[in-house]
């Protein structure tokens, strides 16, 4: 009877736990956020953007532009062809630049770059692609950021990554906006025909937030100065090119800045280092060591800016640490020309 009674009560126990618990939650144990209500809303608000790279040592940044930008793209994060990423080299310094920007008022984005042919490997990949935006959007949100920008550079209709970066670029602004958080690209300036400009879709257009265009390094574009790779004429015609040839919409342009020049042979200057040896900002060109490096004074960057606001929805610079700095500052004084 003692037996018959025991058995009773542990039945009697097991059903009573079987009532109380249905199913172990598949995330339990694991820490969760929760997104937004809503639907998402792009923001169309003219852009001032700057690239700034992550490992800068938050000392030495000159922080104070970055309240003069409405963005700041830190470059660069780095994809493996099994979509994992590989670590920052300095990520405390990240960090740090992180929350400078973000005091001053700008949005924050990690920007994606690496070799083109991790990219094609990985786009190719519906398993890998899947692996790579899910890593993409947990950095995202461990770092609390507010968007992330592609530098894929640069799919090829003639490999058939434009169709793999299509979905590619589909998936990943399907998980960020259903999180709020934005999708830009950066693209080449676009002036040359070939798998490289067909690389872009219309789709991805559709799909993305804002496109950076990268209105620089395009030497021999311009009939009337052969040897600047980035002058107001170049960047009418970037404008031009993706807008009439790609479908662009003016409230998803973004017109690039160099802030730095450059000789015949591609090499490169910082802006900064060309004024302290004697440059004139008001310029378009100086020679140093009997180099002329061709850059964009403040002159032309008033064109520049005037053009944006007419022809486009935003600036960006490549890269803040290579600007000068006071009143000869390019962001400064574009941030003056905006008003």
């Amino acid at each position: 009877m003692k037996r018959l009674i025991l058995s009773l009560i542990v039945a009697a126990g097991l059903v009573s736990c079987k009532k109380e618990i249905n199913k172990v939650p598949d995330n339990y144990g694991i820490e969760t956020e929760e997104g937004p209500t809503g639907d998402y809303v792009s923001d169309v608000s003219f852009k001032n953007i700057g690239y700034c790279y992550a490992n800068t040592d938050p000392a030495t940044v000159d922080s104070v532009k970055f309240s003069m930008l409405t963005h700041v793209h830190f470059a660069f994060l780095y994809p493996k062809t099994d979509g994992s990423l590989t670590a920052l080299t300095n990520v405390s310094r990240f960090v740090g630049l992180k929350n400078l920007a973000k005091e001053r008022g700008a949005k924050v984005a990690i920007s994606l770059g690496g070799d083109a042919a991790i990219y094609r490997t990985l786009a190719a990949d519906a398993t890998i692609r899947k692996v790579f935006v899910e890593n993409v959007v947990q950095f995202v949100r461990t770092y609390k950021l507010d968007g992330v920008d592609l530098d894929w550079e640069y799919p090829s209709a003639a490999e058939g990554s434009d169709v793999t970066n299509t979905y590619l670029v589909k998936e990943l602004a399907t998980k960020l906006h259903a999180l709020h958080k934005y999708l830009s690209i950066a693209v080449t300036a676009g002036l040359y025909a070939g798998p490289i400009k067909e690389g872009i879709t219309e789709e991805v257009i559709d799909q993305v937030d804002f496109v950076n265009l990268m209105a620089y390094d395009a030497r021999g574009l311009d009939p009337a100065s052969l040897n600047h790779h980035s002058t107001y004429t170049i960047a009418l015609k970037v404008l031009d090119a993706w807008q009439n040839d790609k479908g662009l919409p003016k409230e998803k342009s973004v017109l690039g800045i160099p802030l730095y020049g450059k000789d015949v042979n591609n090499n490169a200057i910082n802006f900064g280092t060309l004024l302290s040896n004697g440059a004139n900002p008001d310029e378009d060109s100086y020679t140093l060591a009997n180099v002329i490096y061709y850059y964009n004074g403040l002159n032309t960057l008033k064109q520049k800016v005037g053009l944006a606001k007419e022809r486009a929805n935003g600036l960006m610079y490549w890269e803040i640490n290579q600007d000068a700095s006071g009143n000869d500052s390019l962001i400064k004084a574009a941030s003056l020309f905006i008003e």
